[in-house]
């Protein structure tokens, strides 16, 4: 495989940075998490709203004191000539990281020491499982004022990390954080939807998570294209327990259906109608055959 590193395309055995880069030693940095999604000819690839992505990971480096060595349209085209170098004729994830370079001790952010990386790998199903059992975390959601989860922040990511090993060892799939102040944020790394009565309801990215473009595309697509009702407001915990149906999305994940929380059955226990539909409808998005969403995607072969 090939990867972006500081400026050059190399081989992956060459793609490192030293162990005392600040980026290993404090987490600093941030990241994004593009899909690509191969097309009916068997040979184009996709990718998917890739300009919203950058935009987002240009503002998470301007938060964390970060920068990206080039302008929106030459990061977007670097994604392009990733996967042509790779010649990638497959579903894909693209990992675009800024990362501090800098080797000296102490733990400061400055723009100057940014480094842009990004590599590419197979994806098909980010979980394998058709529905999946999830608890709520004991591990509470970092909150903006400590470490800002709408910045995709790669330190941040030992609260996720933490979360699903919890999780994982309790014989769940998945985790669910609550906000310091006890209402659902997310999962560990997926935003959450639940529907009650018909109605679609999300909590919004104020309560400490992240700005989702899967979770924002997903209320475009159930409003507009299938004529639903999506609700963003604070989610009180119990409410995970008495909905109908629970989906969790993200790159990803994408939609990602849950059977119980803390061992209550969502429903009958089976993928939800409305989830099942929106997900049916979110795949022939990507898969660029619904010509209203088509802007969404960005051919990679020209």
């Amino acid at each position: 495989m090939i990867t972006y590193l500081d400026g050059k395309f190399v081989d992956d055995a060459e793609a490192v940075v030293s162990v005392r880069t600040r980026a290993l030693n404090y987490g600093l940095g941030c990241f994004g998490g593009i899909r690509g999604y191969l097309a009916a000819d068997g040979q184009q690839i996709n990718l998917f709203r890739v300009g919203d992505h950058i935009t987002r990971l240009t503002h998470s480096a301007r938060v964390l004191h970060m920068r990206l060595p080039g302008d929106h349209a030459s990061t977007c085209g670097l994604i392009g000539e990733l996967l042509r170098r790779n010649e990638v004729h497959h579903d894909v994830y693209v990992r675009p990281l800024v990362l501090n370079a800098s080797t000296k001790l102490a733990p400061v952010m400055r723009e100057e020491d940014s480094m842009l990386v990004i590599y590419c790998l197979p994806l098909q199903r980010y979980m394998e499982k058709d529905a999946i059992d999830v608890c709520v975390s004991s591990w509470r959601r970092a909150t903006d004022n400590a470490i800002p989860a709408r910045t995709k922040a790669t330190g941040l990511y030992l609260n996720s990390a933490l979360a699903r090993r919890e999780a994982h060892d309790n014989g769940y799939d998945e985790a669910i954080f609550l906000t310091e102040y006890g209402k659902v944020s997310e999962g560990s790394a997926e935003h959450v939807f639940i529907i009650r009565d018909g109605v679609l309801y999300t909590p919004p990215s104020t309560e400490d998570n992240l700005d989702g473009i899967t979770r924002r595309s997903l209320i475009t697509l159930a409003t507009e294209d299938l004529g639903l009702t999506v609700v963003e407001r604070v989610i009180g915990r119990t409410e995970l327990y008495v909905s109908d149906e629970l989906f969790l999305c993200g790159t990803g994940a994408q939609i990602q259906a849950v059977r119980s929380v803390d061992k209550r059955t969502i429903g009958n226990g089976d993928i939800g109608p409305i989830t099942a539909r929106l997900t049916a409808h979110f795949n022939e998005v990507v898969r660029g055959r619904v010509e209203a969403r088509r802007g969404w995607l960005t051919p990679v072969w020209e």
